[in-house]
């Protein structure tokens, strides 16, 4: 049976101006979910709820969700239905890769549930989709948004193999946080995936959500230590509470205090920083990315 974890609920906090989005509209966001909707591909936009779906879908792009659309963990924070997944669908490979050229995306981003079942954790299927969408559409440039595969270090290699332009791995919140916030993850693990992509030769990025209890000085030694791990590009944005069954949030964070981390963060080194209350993983991901696929 399908379920989500369930956590005691608390007050919510008023949402601040800065937190409004633009709702849904235009010809160029419905081809995009019709189209979605032909080919039966499921998207990050709407299984996890994102704020920035209207804005994305506008300007024609889509966060592809490969291997179903229900997840074999039960973080606090997340919207993914968590449950007992359905059987592989070995043809979702060749349907992302007709949507892309479809959408005729330069910049196509991929992710995932966990499918913590399978022996592989879907490696397989990954490199697949990433073969597919290359074979179709050469010209086009692949952002991987990957599980840690429970240190399953072979089946990472099967996906690293497989040459994504972008090797994306969220670390999500700070150690101090995981056991509330990822239940079923590791800090350590974590990093050491991103380690591992970048000793790959990849470009390597990885993301973190804020209000959801850190501290400004914890998430700095968390930039700290995606630096040692070698990620060039980094996200960090807003948390916000999917339904009242989630995660409460317990700040909302200053856009001035997203300026000071980005500025931090540019000055440690990396490549490129997109810190702000609305940014997401996905969130205008090729124009992050070309600061570093030069």
């Amino acid at each position: 049976m399908n379920h989500k974890v369930f956590v005691e609920k608390e007050e919510s906090l008023p949402k601040p101006p800065w937190l409004k989005v633009r709702l849904p509209t235009g010809e160029p966001y419905w081809r995009v979910k019709e189209l979605l909707d032909q080919h039966d591909l499921h998207t990050v936009c709407e299984s996890a709820a994102c704020p920035n779906r209207g804005e994305c879908w506008a300007r024609g792009t889509a966060t592809f969700m490969i291997l179903g659309n229900v997840c074999t963990r039960s973080c606090g924070f997340c919207n993914v239905i968590t449950g007992k997944p359905s059987e592989l669908d070995l043809e979702e490979p060749a349907r992302v890769a007709e949507a892309v050229r479809k959408l005729s995306l330069k910049y196509a981003v991929i992710t995932s549930v966990n499918r913590d079942e399978l022996k592989d954790g879907g490696a397989a299927v990954w490199a697949e989709t990433i073969r597919a969408v290359r074979a179709l559409n050469p010209g086009t440039a692949i952002e991987v948004l990957i599980p840690d595969f429970c240190s399953n270090w072979q089946a990472l290699d099967v996906v690293l193999d497989a040459r994504p332009d972008v090797l994306n791995h969220n670390i999500e919140t700070v150690p101090r946080l995981y056991l509330e916030v990822r239940p079923q993850g590791r800090y350590d693990r974590s990093l050491e995936v991103l380690a591992r992509s970048k000793k790959a030769g990849l470009t390597t990025k990885s993301g973190l959500m804020m209000g959801l209890g850190e501290r400004d000085e914890e998430v700095l030694e968390v930039m700290k230590d995606w630096r040692k791990a070698g990620v060039d590009l980094i996200t960090l944005g807003q948390y916000m509470q999917p339904t009242e069954n989630h995660l409460a949030v317990k700040r909302y964070v200053e856009p001035e205090t997203f300026a000071f981390l980005q500025e931090q963060g540019m000055a440690m080194g990396f490549t490129n920083v997109f810190a702000g209350p609305l940014v997401r993983s996905s969130y205008h991901a090729d124009e992050q990315a070309s600061m570093a696929l030069v």
